[in-house]
């Protein structure tokens, strides 16, 4: 089923955006990964879920989507998962590490929500904290737009994060996010 909806939705989007995939090569191959991007729309999901291609990307998405008819049951089997925003949501947290650690692609916008002006916002610490506690590889990612009809839309992948250091050092979850984060503006600046 995921093949197929991957199918469709890039024959949906294609038309209307010219892709630019920069750094699919930093996206491994194999393992746990985490890909981490700014939010800028709600095509996100699915524009970083057809670039990382092959693998497949979960996401987790907001809990209100899976109790909508028809739209519930194809969101989850996309590879999606429920999270209750706004409170600390075990069962979610527990879902996403256990995709890491069977080695899989979790996706996460670290700013939790999109962001009203496209300007990058300030990251929550749960990047941080699934960083940590799997052994994934994390791999920041910028959404370069606008979303407009016909415009190039730039997908940066950057280098994997050197977490062995962070690990070292013991560093918090919110110091782990602030680097993801320096690392997602690195990747806007540079290709805008």
């Amino acid at each position: 089923m995921y093949k197929l909806g991957r199918g469709a939705v890039k024959t949906l989007l294609t038309p209307f955006y010219r892709f630019e995939v920069i750094g699919y090569e930093n996206i491994p191959k194999e393992g746990g990964v985490l890909i981490c991007s700014n939010h800028i729309s709600n095509f996100d999901p699915p524009v970083v879920g057809i670039t990382a291609a092959p693998r497949q990307v979960h996401f987790m998405a907001k809990a209100e989507l899976f109790k909508v008819p028809v739209l519930g049951p194809l969101v989850r089997s996309f590879g999606t998962f429920p999270v209750k925003r706004g409170m600390s949501d075990r069962e979610a947290l527990r879902v996403a590490l256990k995709i890491l650690k069977d080695g899989k692609i979790l996706g996460l916008f670290p700013e939790g929500t999109r962001s009203v002006n496209g300007e990058l916002g300030k990251g929550l610490s749960g990047a941080g904290f699934f960083a940590l506690r799997s052994n994934a590889a994390v791999v920041p990612c910028a959404i370069i737009g606008p979303y407009k009809a016909f415009s190039r839309l730039k997908v940066v992948y950057g280098k994997p994060i050197n977490m062995e250091e962070l690990r070292e050092q013991k560093a918090s979850a919110d110091v782990v996010t602030e680097v993801i984060m320096a690392e997602i503006k690195n990747l806007i600046e540079k290709n805008k």
